[in-house]
């Protein structure tokens, strides 16, 4: 391990960074626990295939240190990890592999807590089951709390109301253009919740097939999805995987607000200032998104999981969007700094 990546590691802020390996069952996989003050980390697992290990590690200490914020933020009792496992999940995922990654997991002590992230399902969260407890968002029917997407776009959905209000003098989206960048699990999700809106929709996907599906059920205009944030629209919500905001993108957005559910939206901290050059109103992703982690936490209620309560909960995403929005705009900062600052305030008084 070169000393690029050692310090790489020690900028990142995190506790701990683990590396776990099955050559019989293709197994590469790294796991990140950026902080365990509030409660266990818990974040999903990506299974990508990576260019690079250095790639890899860079996606898996970002996106442990944004789960450490969208926790906090959240006021969860939950730190921030993350896990990624590298190859082609159509080509190398497998039972076996699974079950040898959730043995790394439980080799943790219960440190880290994984969920699906992109490439895993809540199946495959089941086979992770087989080797360790510390797995979340299992099926209801087995006292989890399911698939979190779901969760997750009616988070979206309450923040983008949040910053209409904030812009337009109203919670009411209606007749507003909206492009919807990945139509995955939540992208779709949040296209169907907008139609019902009654927005106008603007839809891409790095797959032909799936945006033009899901443009076909909502009414929605498909768009190349590398040209989709250059769409003329009231809101880009970006729904994929992150960096999309950056010093090459954002002079070339035509949007009043960036609301979205993808993680690491902006490729670097000064791109906040860039959106604010802009006049751009961006919702930090580590707020707006947090509707997976909260149903996710729900399962840690002495009740078990609740549906109803989580959605309550989730609804809050609209009240905790408006705080850092108003306390952006008090304070002379970017929306980035504000949110940070309400997650770093619950972060410091723990004892």
């Amino acid at each position: 391990m070169g000393v690029g990546v050692l310090e790489r590691i020690g900028r990142s802020g995190g506790e701990g960074v683990y590396i776990a390996t099955d050559q019989d069952v293709g197994l590469e996989a790294i796991i990140a626990i950026h902080s365990t003050r509030l409660g266990p980390a818990l974040g999903g697992t990506r299974f990508w295939d990576y260019d690079s290990f250095d790639a890899a590690l860079e996606d898996v200490l970002r996106l442990s240190q944004a789960m450490t914020y969208k926790a906090a933020a959240a006021d969860l009792p939950l730190g921030g990890g993350k896990a990624v496992i590298a190859g082609d999940p159509e080509s190398v995922k497998s039972e076996e592999l699974l079950e040898a990654y959730g043995r790394a997991v439980d080799a943790l002590g219960g440190r880290y807590v994984t969920a699906e992230d992109v490439g895993t399902t809540v199946k495959d969260m089941t086979v992770v089951h087989r080797s360790t407890p510390h797995v979340s968002g299992l099926p209801i029917a087995q006292g989890g709390s399911g698939d979190p997407s779901p969760a997750t776009a009616h988070g979206v959905l309450a923040a983008m109301r949040s910053v209409a209000d904030h812009l337009w003098g109203g919670t009411d989206l209606q007749g507003r253009r909206i492009a919807i960048q990945g139509v995955g699990k939540v992208g779709s999700t949040l296209a169907h919740l907008l139609e019902g809106e009654g927005c106008d929709l603007v839809v891409g996907d790095v797959v032909d097939e799936a945006a033009e599906m899901q443009a076909a059920r909502v009414g929605a205009q498909v768009v190349a999805a590398g040209e989709l944030q250059e769409q003329a629209c009231d809101i880009f919500a970006p729904c994929a995987l992150g960096g999309v905001l950056n010093a090459w993108t954002i002079p070339t957005l035509d949007c009043a607000a960036i609301v979205g559910s993808a993680n690491n939206q902006l490729a670097e901290d000064s791109d906040a200032e860039r959106l604010v050059a802009r006049g751009i109103l961006y919702a930090p992703d580590f707020v707006v998104n947090a509707g997976g982690i909260i149903n996710i936490a729900e399962e840690l209620h002495p009740d078990g999981y609740s549906e109803e309560r989580a959605r309550t909960r989730v609804a809050l995403i609209g009240e905790t969007t408006s705080r850092v929005l108003a306390s952006a705009f008090d304070g002379g900062v970017t929306t980035l700094a504000a949110a940070r600052a309400i997650a770093e305030e619950r972060l410091l008084v723990v004892t």
